[in-house]
């Protein structure tokens, strides 16, 4: 009866390990890039926020907030977790 129940588990115990490897550990190897990508955001970056909008950092705050503008003389508060995306700085206009 004990190896029964073993042979039982063997199936399950590689299950799990295959959701591991294939989409748990993927993905908490992204959200953590996430967050250095987000920590290191710097003045000059071109940035998208979660609602789609691209701007430059005018402005990085040290309570978690960027300031973004997003056209000539209009800024907004940005909550840096909501940002998905931070590019190099934007090439300067020629």
């Amino acid at each position: 009866m004990n190896q029964d129940f073993i042979m039982q588990m063997v199936p399950l115990v590689l299950l799990f390990a295959i959701f591991y490897f294939l989409l748990i550990r993927p993905q908490q190897q992204r959200a953590k890039q996430h967050q250095q990508m987000i920590e290191a955001v710097k003045r000059g970056d071109t940035v998208v926020t979660g609602g789609g909008l691209v701007g430059k950092v005018t402005k990085v705050k040290d309570d978690g907030e960027i300031m973004v503008e997003l056209a000539d003389g209009v800024q907004f508060r940005v909550v840096k977790s909501t940002l998905s995306d931070v590019r190099a700085k934007s090439p300067e206009k020629e």
